[in-house]
């Protein structure tokens, strides 16, 4: 059988276990590439992704496929990668499609909508529905491979000065959230702001913003948002499930060998399944920090809940009335929502619902 086609039928798994490796990792040519990061270093589980993803490449290819994490300002800025990676100025970036809503709203049905599925639906989604074959067809227009590179889970709903006890309370409070959630927030009542993430504490700490989300325990205890807002609200209704996303430039990509690309592939829904492992292992321990050094928990209450999800379905709606790329995607990605949470409503809930009301 000629290696090539031994390579698509048996699979990069299968070849490495059978010890023929080297013999392909040899024939193939040295190549570096440089990933550009959107979230600071300093955040292991996020910026980690990009870095467990790099060294999956290059433990496959035998060293011979190197990658480059650099974080954000040491090539472009945060929100700069996209448009690096469009004009192949880095090979590649790892960041939250949602962060380029600007350019078009299609980019967050890629990463997180407000009231949209969870991690699992949007691994579901992407995987075994339609949502990376569409995907995929927005992103040719800028030049781009994508592929899912790790969620967060269901994030916290943020950090605030008070309580949030009614869809009042939120009139005015400048709420840093990016995407839909800023939009979803800004047509309930606040103001919202988008700030990357390194830049988040600061602006809490001068009064430049009133209040901000970014992720949850585990990430936002680093970040030390404690120190200046003391409550902490849940859930964050505008990230039920957000995914990141590598971002590789179509020339770079199709570039590849076929043995590359199958690495990258792997690599990628490696670090896809690690980051939301970290994220899961980690926050527990994290929020039972923070609530035991004075943070004050509280739920969103019903009012601003359903005020955010009938403004979301009326924007939604909106949408769809005057951007095709749009409709397109979200027509099959609510379908998709629709039968998803029907489904998780007699099991998953069902089970959670039970487990949680027990003394473990």
């Amino acid at each position: 059988m000629e290696r090539r086609s031994f390579v698509r039928n048996t699979g990069l798994a299968g070849i490495l276990a059978a010890g023929a490796a080297p013999a392909i990792v040899h024939a193939q040519a040295n190549i570096r590439w440089r990933l550009a990061s959107s979230f600071p270093k300093s955040l292991d589980t996020i910026f980690g992704a990009a870095e467990i993803f790099a060294k999956q490449v290059g433990l496959m290819s035998g060293g011979k496929f190197q990658i480059t994490v650099a974080t954000p300002g040491e090539i472009v800025p945060a929100f700069g990668v996209l448009d690096a990676v469009q004009a192949a100025t880095v090979e590649m970036a790892h960041t939250a499609p949602y962060y380029f809503f600007g350019k078009d709203p299609t980019f967050a049905l890629g990463c997180a909508i407000p009231f949209g599925l969870n991690s699992r639906q949007m691994s579901a989604w992407m995987y075994e529905g339609n949502g990376l074959k569409l995907t995929r067809e927005h992103y040719a227009k800028y030049n781009i491979v994508n592929f899912p590179g790790g969620n967060t889970g269901a994030q916290m709903g943020g950090w605030w000065r008070k309580e949030i006890k009614s869809l009042a309370d939120l009139k005015g409070q400048k709420f840093r959230t990016g995407g839909f959630g800023g939009v979803i927030m800004g047509r309930i009542g606040a103001v919202p702001q988008n700030i990357p993430g390194g830049e988040i504490y600061q602006a809490l700490e001068k009064g430049t913003i009133d209040s901000a989300e970014w992720i949850g325990p585990y990430d936002d205890e680093k970040l030390g948002f404690a120190k200046v807002a003391p409550f902490y609200a849940y859930p964050g209704f505008w990230e039920g499930g957000p995914q990141l996303d590598f971002y590789i430039n179509d020339k770079a990509y199709n570039g590849l060998s076929a043995d590359y690309k199958a690495m990258i592939e792997s690599a990628a829904s490696h670090a896809h399944v690690e980051m939301q492992a970290r994220y899961d292992a980690r926050n527990p321990a994290a929020l039972k920090r923070l609530v035991g050094s004075g943070t004050k928990l509280f739920r969103f209450p019903k009012d601003v809940m359903e005020a955010g999800f009938k403004e979301a379905m009326a924007e939604y709606s909106d949408l769809s009335a005057k951007n095709p790329g749009w409709k397109k995607i979200y027509e099959d990605y609510a379908v998709f929502r629709r039968d998803a949470n029907l489904w998780f409503r007699f099991t998953e809930a069902g089970f959670d619902d039970f487990m949680q009301a027990q003394k473990l």
